[in-house]
């Protein structure tokens, strides 16, 4: 009898399914994850805009099977506002995210190959960023450029690459050192070609958990401006609009104006975060064969 035939086996006798490694944990944690935040979008996009339309005659109404979430004062279900609305964050994240990124790698790879003036620009630039809290910038940058969607985007862009910079910043570095590239730059190849034909490769794994690490902070900061009146328009049903409106009617008992709303923001950041996290422990090598 082989091996897997013993372990099958076995399995049979004990009648317990055979235990997933940790690799196939992580895959099973990332497929899970990413089909949360896909039903999340699916429900936003599926949805009609009528579930939004007003209806006096069915305001206010507490929690139930027709309604899972509630309605609120104006009988719009709340289960489609917070469906729309953290669709919207998620549209909102993933384009504040991707200039994030963009800008995190340029000047990552400016402060590492093109000398000590830029470094020392860059890294200044960064721990100027760092200083300063993010939600003082994010509102300054957002009432400066008008809100809206434009100015939410802008605002988040702007103000969430320094880390990343950091890291790109610190493998470009490890890399430069590497044999393959000190060959190329003897034969007379040019700066730019290093970096696109050996560097950014080597940059994809960090550049797409940075990506994924980015969005909770881009939904969170998102709702955060939003919620205090610098951010979406009121007319958008965005999480940090229907939070805000909310706190006018929790002194009346109508709790879960604010409480679902609440908590699928807060699963949907920490879905990403679980995202990111296995994600990195896949792709990184230094995590990846432990």
């Amino acid at each position: 009898m082989s091996s897997v035939d013993a372990v099958a086996v076995s399995h049979s006798r004990t009648g317990r399914l055979p235990r997933l490694n940790r690799r196939q944990r992580t895959l099973l944690v990332i497929v899970l994850s990413a089909a949360l935040l896909l039903s999340v979008v699916a429900g936003g996009l599926l949805l009609g805009n009528e579930m939004l339309t007003t209806n006096l005659d069915q305001r206010n109404l507490s929690p139930s099977l027709e309604h899972p979430f509630g309605t609120d004062w104006l009988g719009r279900d709340m289960l489609a506002r917070t469906l729309k609305g953290l669709t919207l964050s998620l549209v909102v994240g993933v384009l504040a995210s991707t200039v994030s990124v963009l800008i995190a790698l340029t000047l990552g790879m400016a402060a590492a190959t093109f000398g000590r003036a830029v470094d020392g620009a860059v890294t200044w630039l960064v721990d100027l960023f760092l200083s300063v809290p993010h939600l003082v910038v994010l509102i300054l940058i957002a009432f400066t450029l008008g809100g809206g969607t434009k100015g939410v985007i802008l605002a988040v862009a702007l103000t969430h690459w320094p880390s990343l910079t950091r890291v790109i910043r610190a493998e470009v570095l490890q890399l430069r050192t590497a044999e393959f590239v000190q060959v190329s730059r003897r034969l007379g190849r040019t700066r730019w070609w290093i970096a696109t034909r050996h560097l950014l490769p080597h940059l994809v794994p960090q550049i797409l958990v940075g990506l994924v690490l980015l969005f909770p902070h881009a939904i969170l900061h998102e709702a955060a401006i939003t919620f205090l009146g610098f951010g979406l328009s009121p007319q958008q049903p965005a999480v940090g609009v229907i939070l805000s409106e909310s706190m006018r009617h929790l002194s009346t008992g109508y709790w879960w104006l604010a409480l679902f709303p609440g908590l699928a923001l807060l699963v949907m950041v920490r879905a990403f975060d679980i995202l990111g996290d296995n994600l990195r422990s896949l792709v990184d090598p230094r995590i990846a064969h432990e």
